[in-house]
């Protein structure tokens, strides 16, 4: 199945409700919504348990752009939220629960989400139903978007899951976490890496020595192969935490590394000590120069 969706904050609830309503949108009351994200996945998936309807676990691909775009969605009904919800994090460990009361509203065929997001604040969704060719729903994505007054100031390019894993803290205890799995019998110096892919998902590594040195293995090296083997290949933060300094930075190598999936002002977080992967790594050499 697919949509075609757009996101923006929503500064005036009432005032969209009015509009929406004006526009002979049909009023189908409020859900209450608890959507919980699980990691290790190629799509974002969560388990969404909703009062009033029923509970179904919902896996999503859609490209990270503010603008009106095409999304990609399996539904499965859930019985048994618990257990499944229990199961997934056993297999796959949460990501992060997204709690919000949403008003749903319908009209020409799109769902119209006024959406309170628990640590967030008021947002509005728009889902066109695609049937066949996407374009007669992008416009009328286009037209609620104008008839709605939604400002592009106020577009949203993620989903609800990525704003609030959007913080330093979240990925660097990630990094932090991980570090305790470090493999380090020579050197004792203990390294973890959290990469966030464009997906959303957080992706782990850590640092693991050979007796023969030169095999041995940075950790952003070994978070960069679990974001491809699950796969991500677009880097959008980064973290790196050691246990015997307050700020510790990537190796020369390993700011090459990253930057084949990071572009230069993505973010780098090194414990207490803040920087973009272009402040590591200027004049970086990749694939332009390659091809030039």
């Amino acid at each position: 199945m697919r949509n075609v969706e757009l996101k923006a904050r929503d500064p005036d609830p009432a005032r969209t409700l009015e509009l929406a309503l004006a526009l002979g949108a049909a009023d189908e009351g409020e859900i209450s919504q608890r959507d919980t994200y699980f990691g290790g996945s190629r799509a974002r998936v969560k388990l969404r348990e909703q009062t009033p309807g029923d509970d179904e676990l919902i896996a999503y691909r859609r490209s990270d752009d503010d603008q009106a775009r095409v999304s990609e969605y399996l539904r499965v009904a859930a019985p048994d939220a618990a257990a499944l919800k229990e199961a997934l994090d056993a297999a796959y460990g949460t990501k992060v629960v997204v709690a919000k009361k949403r008003r749903l509203l319908l009209w020409e065929n799109v769902r119209i989400h006024l959406d309170a997001v628990d640590g967030l604040g008021s947002y509005m969704e728009l889902e066109g139903l695609v049937d066949g060719d996407a374009e007669p729903a992008r416009q009328r994505v286009e037209r609620l978007r104008k008839e709605l007054e939604i400002d592009d100031a106020n577009l949203v390019s993620g989903s609800y899951s990525d704003l609030l894993l959007d913080t330093p803290r979240v990925l660097v205890d990630a990094a932090r976490a991980v570090m305790a799995n470090a493999h380090v019998p020579y050197s004792h110096f203990p390294v973890g890496a959290a990469l966030r892919g464009a997906g959303g998902a957080i992706h782990v590594g850590t640092n693991v020595e050979n007796a023969a040195y030169p095999q041995s293995q940075c950790a952003e090296a070994s978070a960069i192969g679990t974001m491809i083997a699950a796969g991500e290949t677009k880097i959008t933060a980064i973290a790196v935490a050691a246990a015997n300094v307050d700020v510790c930075p990537p190796c020369g190598g390993c700011r090459q590394r990253l930057s084949e999936f990071a572009g230069p002002d993505t973010p780098v977080y090194m414990g207490s000590k803040t920087t973009t992967l272009g402040a590591l790594l200027p004049e970086s050499f990749g694939v332009a120069e390659l091809n030039a």
